[in-house]
């Protein structure tokens, strides 16, 4: 159960049958460890979710912006880096913006959750945007993101998710 003093929903508090089949329509399995056993492929450590080849690893305590954070490197990736992929993503300043954009809207994809929660749970959790917040950047700056997502056929010309992965384009 979450704590109130807790800024974060973790994958323990959301609905793990629907955040599963939602990274499933990517193309992305989930692995779960036991509670307090280090996650494989976690780039920041501790609770945050982990890469290895097609599989995101994750706890009971990861954090739901986590999880998304990294499935979206998994998507928005090119297939060479996803074919050798184990823990550091990569990607520039364009595909991170990209990614943080459409982990937003994917959290739509996650009854309860949601993009208004996201944009909160990203402040909480320290991402930086140039105008002070997620939900000003993607509200304002973030178009940038947006084309990327298009031009990579990752979001359709309305900004909704296309559920699919990177392809050579």
């Amino acid at each position: 159960m979450k704590s109130i003093s807790d800024p974060v929903t973790r994958y323990s508090d959301s609905d793990p049958a629907a955040l599963v089949q939602l990274l499933s329509r990517f193309g992305l399995n989930t692995w779960k460890e036991q509670p307090g056993q280090a996650i494989a492929g976690s780039f920041w450590g501790d609770e945050e979710a982990g890469l290895v080849e097609n599989t995101l690893v994750l706890r009971p305590d990861t954090p739901i912006h986590s999880i998304l954070h990294e499935a979206c490197h998994y998507v928005c990736m090119d297939p060479d880096r996803r074919r050798g992929l184990h823990t550091n993503a990569g990607g520039d300043y364009d595909e991170e913006n990209a990614v943080c954009y459409l982990q937003i809207l994917l959290a739509d994809e996650i009854p309860g959750f949601g993009r208004d929660r996201m944009m909160v749970e990203m402040d909480a959790w320290g991402y930086t945007f140039r105008l002070g917040s997620a939900r000003a950047w993607f509200e304002q700056d973030s178009a940038d993101a947006k084309a990327w997502l298009t031009a990579h056929g990752l979001i359709s010309a309305a900004g909704t998710p296309n559920f699919t992965v990177r392809s050579e384009r």
